[in-house]
């Protein structure tokens, strides 16, 4: 499934389906086909996203300390897409959406 949140705030945005499903489940809520998030609902969301982001931005840290590896860990790590470049959008939509009193809708 491809995800496509709408906002009259902001440009639309498609995400792969294992991404936002993992993106829905961090917003606490089960993985569907339709949604929205309410423009009340907006600040909690961000700052949901922000917790998950500074938990895995912690873990990447902790596994690239603990690698004994002779490659260098951080080449590797600007190569790999992370949470962060995959929810940046989200949250940029949600700051849209939420300063113009917006809601966050997909699946319709």
């Amino acid at each position: 499934m491809i995800y496509k949140f709408r906002s009259k705030a902001g440009a639309d945005l498609i995400m792969l389906g294992t991404n936002g499903d993992e993106m829905l489940r961090l917003l606490g809520r089960e993985a569907a086909a339709q949604g929205i998030l309410e423009p009340a609902d907006l600040p909690a969301a961000r700052r949901a996203l922000e917790a998950a982001l500074a938990a895995a931005d912690a873990a990447a840290a902790a596994a690239a300390a603990q690698q004994q590896d002779e490659d260098d860990p951080e080449a590797c790590a600007r190569r790999a897409v992370g949470l962060r470049q995959r929810l940046w959008p989200m949250l940029q939509l949600i700051d849209r959406a939420a300063a113009a009193g917006e809601p966050i809708v997909w699946g319709v």
